[in-house]
């Protein structure tokens, strides 16, 4: 659905850590050459499309997004920064 956007190239949606919640929903963005996206944006169109229960509650962007040989965006690879430093595996 954020792909629509357009100036996103590609997204993948991750769960990150939350205090309140346990985790909450996080988009990497990955915007086309040359544009730019912003949350305000985002969080627009999620308005529009999704639940609220949904929506990203936040983002954060990548000039490219970790693939292994096939072409599968390495979901653990974006999750790791951000569980690190909690101690708990995901």
């Amino acid at each position: 659905m954020l792909r629509e956007l357009p100036a996103v190239f590609d997204v993948a949606v991750i769960g990150v850590p939350d205090e309140d919640l346990g985790e909450h929903v996080h988009a990497v963005m990955q915007p086309e050459p040359g544009q730019a996206v912003s949350d305000a944006e985002l969080l627009a169109l999620a308005e529009q499309r999704l639940a609220k229960y949904k929506w990203s509650r936040s983002f954060s962007y990548a000039d490219d997004l970790p693939r292994n040989p096939i072409g599968k965006v390495l979901k653990k690879e974006l999750r790791e920064p951000y569980w690190r430093a909690t101690g708990r595996e995901i």
